[in-house]
Order: structure tokens, then sequence, then C-alpha cells
């Protein structure tokens, strides 16, 4: 499934920009309002993405120093 969202500026005299989380996206993750999103670049075949996840606690606040403990890998989106 494929949504689209139109890209707008944050504020004036800023870098960065602003676009709306689309309905069927909030669904899909489960997003309230404050929760975190992590962004995450890749290149694959040539082709620039950027993969978008809700961030958890673990995510946010960090593991202990020295803990083996993973974060969650992404999973691929199926229809």
């Amino acid at each position: 499934m494929s949504l689209q969202s139109t890209v707008g500026i944050a504020r004036t005299g800023a870098k960065s920009l602003r676009a709306t989380v689309p309905e069927g996206i909030v669904a899909f993750l489960e997003l309230n309002e404050g929760d975190k999103l992590e962004w995450r670049m890749d290149v694959r075949n040539g082709e620039r993405l950027a993969i978008v996840r809700k961030a958890t606690t673990v995510d946010i606040v960090g593991l202990p120093t020295g803990s083996k403990q993973s974060k969650r890998k992404d999973r691929p989106v199926r229809p």
C-alpha cells in the first residue's frame, strides 16, 4: 500500500520541512499525539529511502551502558 502527503515549510528560515502523516499510516502504526517517530535513511538499488517507525520507550530512553539487548528490527510491510 502506498500513501502520499504534501511537504511544506516547518518554520520560516528553517531547513526542516513538515508533512502530515496520512490517516492510514496513523492507524497502521497505532500513533497517538505525542508519540515519537524514528527515521532511518537507506539506499537500495540506487533508490533513496526513508524508513519511519513508531519509536518505543527503549528507543527513546536508550539501553543501559553495556547492555547487549538489541532494538527491534524493521519488518517489511505486507499488503
